[in-house]
């Protein structure tokens, strides 16, 4: 039963916390936190460790309890309905604890025991989930030889026992090789998109957030100080309405950065060892690269400032240091 079809809000907030707020004695782990999570949208949670990730997840989870403000999942209010929550919400740890001395099966059995699943629809729901989460050939092998990401996977299933229309994920990539990190994130978007599922996942990992997730939320010391898209990250970060571009052309020479001079909307062009800097009114990518290859260049390297995470986590936090700066002085 979807329990999130009657979800009354008009843009489907399924996850909603208004000024939530922990403090343990005079440290605020989070700090008035406003969050909403669009149903069947993907979710991350970015910042570095100590950032209050892990402690906004508890509070989702009715775990612990906030020192202010509110959190509700599809409405319920997360602490005083917190047994409806755990219902509603499968929960992914950042190291998944499994019987090593039992199978995947086994251990998947076991859990959907204690969810009130037996017989026939029990073993269907275990052969199904093990052939998503691509664990056929190992479902019958002791946990305690699963590789890290084959547990992580295998937690997956674990979680789609009682068939959850939410799930928290707490670093799921974490210490996962590159090929275990690829099938990982397939299986989240596989879940939103084919499920309609809705994901709220923590993380540092920037390249597999930017990957996998619709919207981020970037956390610095408790609080969110910016929320939105890849595009809309950047373009907040890029607060004086200037376009930067980056390009190398073959062959370079004077003719090309006259090409590029002479564009409309160009405002200031630099030279950077074998890349020109082009500060524009607008983004002008479509016109530069037409207007060069139209005279025979090769493009070797485009690229828009801002358009990948790295780049604007790391201006956020510049501009979080600065203003945190300006505060002390």
């Amino acid at each position: 039963m979807d329990i999130l079809k009657d979800v009354d809000n008009s843009d489907k907030m399924v996850i909603h916390t208004h000024n939530l707020t922990k403090k343990y004695g005079d440290f605020v782990a989070v700090d008035n936190l406003n969050l909403d999570v669009k149903k069947g949208e993907v979710f991350g949670l970015l910042g570095p460790n100590g950032a209050g990730k892990t402690t906004t997840t508890l509070m989702l989870l009715g775990l612990t309890e906030p020192t202010g403000g509110r959190a509700k999942i599809a409405g319920f209010d997360c602490i005083r309905n917190s047994i409806k929550i755990k219902s509603i919400v499968g929960y992914l740890p950042d190291n998944v604890g499994f019987y090593g001395n039992m199978t995947g099966r086994e251990n998947l059995r076991f859990m959907g025991r204690i969810n009130g699943l037996d017989g026939d629809e029990l073993e269907e729901r275990i052969n199904k989930l093990i052939e998503r989460v691509n664990l056929v050939d190992a479902a019958d092998k002791r946990t305690s030889t699963y590789s890290r990401g084959m547990r992580q996977r295998l937690g997956i299933a674990d979680v789609l026992m009682k068939d959850p229309q939410i799930i928290i994920m707490d670093e799921p990539t974490l210490g996962i090789d590159p090929e275990g990190v690829r099938e990982l994130m397939f299986l989240i978007r596989d879940l939103a998109e084919v499920d309609g599922r809705t994901i709220l996942l923590s993380s540092h990992q920037l390249y597999q957030v930017q990957k996998v997730c619709d919207r981020m939320g970037i956390f610095v010391h408790g609080k969110m100080i910016a929320c939105g898209s890849l595009e809309e990250l950047g373009s907040q970060i890029n607060t004086d309405g200037v376009n930067t571009t980056e390009i190398s052309v073959y062959p370079d020479n004077i003719k090309a950065q006259s090409i590029i001079k002479d564009l409309d909307g160009v405002l200031e062009v630099q030279k950077d060892s074998d890349k020109y800097i082009i500060r524009s009114a607008y983004d002008i990518r479509r016109n530069l690269s037409s207007s060069l290859i139209k005279e025979g260049y090769t493009i070797m390297h485009l690229r828009q400032a801002n358009s990948d995470l790295d780049e604007i986590y790391r201006k956020y936090f510049e501009k979080e240091a600065g203003n945190d700066e300006s505060k002390r002085s």
